[in-house]
Formats: C-alpha cells, sequence, structure tokens
C-alpha cells in the first residue's frame, strides 16, 4: 500500500523544514546555492567537507537542522536522463530511508520546468521505495505513512507516478516471495485475488488441459513437479467501459499481450544447478511479476487500451518424471524440440504460451523473462536486452527505455545463428550445448512460436541490482514495469 501523499505549489519555510523530521531538497545545478531554509547549515557542511556546492550533483549531502530535521540537498542537471534522475535522487532517499522514517517531505526549487521534472522523481522514488518488501523477520521495517510535496503541484495529484510505483510494488513483491510462499497453485489464487481489486478476467490453462491440447513444450518442464499445479493464465484488461483504443491507431477490438515467464523455481532439472547458481532461483518467474505489474499500472491509469497477459507458471524440478536431455517433445504449434539442456526450461514454457497469445491475433506480443546468464554476462544487472522483430519496433523499444529510466540495449538475431540449433533429430534444437551466443539462440527459437506478430523480447537481465537501480533501493528492482507502460502511451499517441 502506497503512503497518503500531498502536494503544495507553495515554497518550504523555515518552520516547515525545521518540524519535517526527515527532508529530501532538489535544486538546479550551480555553482552557488540559494538562499532557502537550511542554507546556512548546508554550506557550513560543504566548507567543513572542502567541497564545492556544485558536487552536490554527483553526492548528495546530509546536515542536521537545529530542530532537529535530517535534511538531504541534492542538484539535479536540467538536461540529465530520467535514469540519472532517478539514481541521484535514490542516493539521496537512501540517506533518510536509512532511519525507516514514518513521514517524508520533498522540496523543489528552481524554474517550473525544473521543478515538475525534479518533483515527479522525487515522487516516484519516494513512492516506490515506502513499503518494505514481503519479509518474515520477526521485526519487519517500518513503511513510510506520509509523504508532503512542497514547490509543486501536478495536475493530475501525480495519478501516473502512483500507478507507476504501485505496479512496479507488486512486481517487486512477488520476485521476492521464497519458493515455499509463492509455488503455481499459491501464484494462481494470488492472480484470481489481483484480478477482483483491479477488474480483470481470468482463464486458466491446466496443465492437464494443456497436456490434452497437446502443449507439450509447457508440460515437459511443468511434468517434473509432483504438485502439477502448473498452468498457463490468459489475464484480461478491457480498457475503459470494456473498449480497447486500437493500439497505433488501427482500429477498435486490437490489444496488446504481454508474456511473461513464472518458474517459481529453478533446480535446473537433471541438469541440477550448483548451490551457487541455485541461490535466489524463486525469482525466475519475475517475467511473469513484470506482466502483472504492467497490467496492474495500466488499469489504475485507465489506459484506453485493451490488454492481455499471459503468464506462464510452472516450477523445474529434479524428479523420476522430469524430462531428460536427448527427449523430443512436440510444442503446441507442431514443432518437435531435441531436448539439449534441461536447465533451459524457460525456452520451453514460452514457447507453448506465445503460441496462444499470437493465435489471438494481437497487434504486438512482448514477453518478459529472466531467460539467459548470456544476458547477463553481456550487460551485467544495469541493464536489459530487448529483440524486436522489425527496426521501427527497435525504436520504440529503445525511446521508451530512454523515457521510463529503465535502460535497455537491442540486440540483433539474424537468421544464419538457426544452424547452431540444426537437429538431426527434431525440427530443432532447444539450446546449444556450447553456450556461445545463448541470448541470441534462444530468441531465435522463440521467434518460432509467434509466427507473423510483431513482437518484442526483453530479457531481465536487469531485473536484481545489488544496492538498487534507478530510483529502486532494493536489489529486485521491477524492472520492465515502467518500460511498458512508456512502450504503451507511446503507441496509443
Amino acid at each position: 500500500m502506497l503512503p497518503k501523499f500531498t502536494e503544495n505549489k507553495q515554497e518550504i519555510t523555515e518552520k516547515s523544514l525545521g518540524t519535517a523530521g526527515h527532508a529530501l531538497i532538489l535544486l538546479p545545478v550551480s555553482k552557488t546555492l540559494p538562499e532557502l531554509p537550511g542554507s546556512a547549515e548546508l554550506k557550513a557542511a560543504m566548507r567543513r567537507r572542502d567541497i564545492k556546492i556544485d558536487a552536490l550533483a554527483k553526492s548528495p549531502v546530509a546536515v542536521q537542522l537545529p530542530g532537529g530535521t535530517l535534511a538531504v540537498a541534492v542538484m539535479l542537471k536540467a538536461d540529465a536522463s530520467t535514469f540519472e534522475l532517478h539514481e541521484l535522487v535514490r542516493k539521496g532517499l537512501a540517506l533518510l530511508m536509512a532511519e525507516h522514517p514514518k513521514a517524508l517531505t520533498l522540496a523543489v526549487w528552481g524554474d517550473a520546468a525544473f521543478k515538475a521534472r525534479a518533483a515527479e522523481a522525487a515522487v516516484y522514488a519516494a513512492l516506490v521505495n515506502a513499503a518494505p518488501l514481503p519479509s518474515r523477520k520477526t521485526k519487519p521495517d517500518a513503511a513510510l505513512k506520509s509523504v508532503q510535496l512542497f514547490g509543486h503541484q501536478s495536475a493530475d495529484g501525480f495519478a501516473r507516478v502512483k500507478a507507476l510505483a504501485e505496479g512496479n510494488l507488486l512486481t517487486r513483491s512477488l520476485t521476492v516471495q521464497g519458493p515455499d510462499e509463492l509455488t503455481p497453485g499459491v501464484y494462481r489464487k494470488r492472480i484470481k485475488v489481483l484480478a477482483r481489486q483491479y477488474g480483470w478476467t481470468v482463464e486458466e490453462y491446466s496443465f492437464a488441459k494443456l497436456k490434452k491440447m497437446g502443449a507439450g513444450a509447457f508440460c515437459a518442464v511443468a511434468q517434473g513437479s509432483p504438485a502439477k499445479d502448473a498452468a498457463i493464465v490468459r489475464i484480461s484488461y478491457k480498457g475503459p467501459k470494456g473498449k480497447g483504443s486500437g493500439v497505433g491507431g488501427q482500429g477498435a477490438g486490437k490489444k496488446v499481450a504481454f508474456v511473461g515467464k513464472g518458474i517459481c523455481f529453478d533446480t535446473g532439472g537433471h541438469n541440477l544447478k550448483p548451490a551457487k547458481y541455485m541461490q535466489g532461483m524463486h525469482e525466475d518467474m519475475n517475467g511473469s511479476a513484470v506482466v502483472l505489474g504492467i497490467l496492474a499500472a495500466a488499469s489504475l491509469m485507465k489506459l484506453p487500451v485493451a490488454l492481455e497477459g499471459w503468464v506462464a507458471l510452472a516450477e523445474n524440478h529434479i524428479s523420476p518424471e522430469a524430462y531428460r536431455q536427448n527427449e523430443v517433445v512436440k510444442a503446441l504449434n507442431g514443432t518437435t524440440i531435441e531436448v539439449v539442456h534441461t536447465d533451459a526450461e524457460g525456452r520451453m514454457v514460452l514457447a507453448d504460451t506465445l503460441t496462444l497469445a499470437a493465435r489471438t491475433k494481437p497487434a504486438l506480443i512482448a514477453d518478459f523473462a529472466t531467460l539467459t546468464g548470456a544476458m547477463h554476462y553481456a550487460l551485467g544487472s544495469r541493464m536489459s536486452g530487448v529483440f524486436a522483430s522489425s527496426s521501427a519496433l527497435a525504436h520504440q523499444a529503445s525511446r521508451a527505455g530512454a523515457a521510463s529510466g529503465e535502460r535497455i540495449v537491442v540486440f540483433p538475431y539474424p537468421e544464419d545463428y538457426d544452424s547452431q540449433l540444426d537437429s538431426s533429430v527434431a525440427d530443432v534444437k532447444q539450446c546449444s550445448m556450447e553456450g556461445e551466443a545463448d541470448h541470441i539462440l534462444a530468441t531465435r527459437f522463440l521467434s518460432r512460436f509467434v509466427g507473423d506478430t510483431p513482437w518484442l523480447h526483453m530479457d531481465l537481465s536487469g531485473h536484481s541490482c545489488k544496492g538498487g537501480l534507478g530510483a529502486v533501493m532494493s536489489d529486485a528492482n521491477g524492472f520492465g514495469v515502467a518500460w511498458g507502460i512508456t512502450l504503451l502511451e507511446a503507441m496509443k499517441a
């Protein structure tokens, strides 16, 4: 739950700042400090540390004010990227949030354009970090109860920012839950609760139903779990009054499909992961949580688009029933697949899920998955990789990354890589044993299941970054939610 939020276009006073408790002050970059409440103490602190005022554009500075308020000052460049704004605001906010305050004051100075941009970044960072993530500590951290903004008032009460924060928080809250808490069966129940909350409709394709339909790729992975609670779940958001907007001006009834990998725990199967790489594998369902976060934010914003979320919920277990190397399975679209490595399960469950999504003829499919170690080696954990079926979509994806502050790199996936997936016993190999360029090979594999549908694939190498990323302080950062919403907004413009 987000904290109570109020805003005041008037600038903060000495009295208000002195009683604030915890305050974040945002200023435009300058070599001199304007006269503002707390400026004397800030100047004294800067002199003591022998640093210039404009150094606040790199490192926030905290000062104790006479009334007891802890104030943190940050300078922001007018031409800074969204990511740079979010990153610096987060660093300043972290100095305050370390004391687990119940109330937070934000204050912005500068011209109207600067105030609007700085306020949006500050409010988003404050709201998205307000609530602690699910924990079974006996003494959990306290949540931030209220946020007050001085110096700027928005036209809509920061409705978009609040929606993005709530969507991001949902994604992270699901992602961090342990494998004993969020099994596929529990996840399915949770989605039904969310559907009632946001007004979605839900359709489930159970393991038994998928088996009967011929979804052999998904079922090969899911069959290793004794619970047999795996499912592909379809979640629909129809927009205001049940009408789609005709995304991209393509006419009523057109829709966007978001697909998410939801492996609630990944042992690697018979190709068992060592302990070092199995640690954290409860987060292998992050792609599905991103889809739900986007749907939640879109619902709160009442975006005039028709959206469908398709989430592939399963576990990759080792058991006598688990699928094995050299088996050949038939996917839902009839493609036969030679199993090469049981730890390449994500592309298997996505294959049949993408097929189902493509059958509904959406205007666009975008999928999200913590899919390959190769992408993590390529980019680390501060960006995610994207593949696009056209140059126009690639440009849209890049623009959404820059605008949202969730940075992406677009990779090519040319046809000549298919030779590494040639099989002597099936239509295609699941992957290559060598592992070279696996992020590209995985995309070539998945492209077989979307047909001619315009398609974006995000490999979520940036889903978890130690110490936080952008505006978000927790390691799990909800990467993809803001990007997905920004992409949708651009498409309907």
